[in-house]
């Protein structure tokens, strides 16, 4: 198998229908958690709606630049999530979220292999498979703050 290839799957597997590494993914663990999961604080935690967020700001602008757009996303802005009003609004963040990440995983698997060991946007970020495999590890890494939230959230948001 060709690694942009490997890589896409290891994308798909996180989002959209992986069990491997987290036993589950980011699909099955959103589209079971209602609004009022979404939008409950715990503590100084984010919610799992600023989660959601904050993954898709990263995805959909790594998107950008793998269409041959601009790098124009930024660490400080990846939090400032809109307040989440309304159960349609969570259900749009999460197809949204979907939809980037098979539109992400798809434009990796598109990729020559000899572009994943050249610089990513410039040198000072990186190869796009340091880039691309930190997508992954970030994504589990949220992913499980995730179906731990929701475990301390419990049926009592519900």
């Amino acid at each position: 198998m060709e690694q942009n290839q490997f890589i896409a799957n290891r994308l798909r597997e996180v989002f959209l229908n992986g069990t491997w590494i987290a036993n589950t993914n980011y699909k099955k663990e959103l589209e079971a958690t209602t609004y009022k999961q979404a939008i409950q604080k715990v503590g100084n935690l984010n919610t799992i709606g600023v989660l959601t967020y904050h993954i898709n700001y990263y995805l959909s602008g790594l998107l950008r630049v793998l269409n041959g757009g601009p790098l124009d996303i930024s660490d400080k802005y990846s939090f400032d999530a809109p307040v989440l009003q309304t159960d349609a609004e969570w259900k749009a963040l999460v197809a949204k979220l979907l939809e980037n990440a098979e539109a992400f995983s798809q434009a990796v698997a598109q990729l020559p292999d000899a572009t994943l060991n050249t610089p990513f946007v410039t040198e000072k970020y990186g190869t796009y498979n340091r880039n691309l495999e930190g997508v992954i590890e970030h994504s589990y890494y949220h992913l499980g703050q995730i179906v731990l939230i929701k475990k301390l959230v419990g049926e009592s948001a519900l």
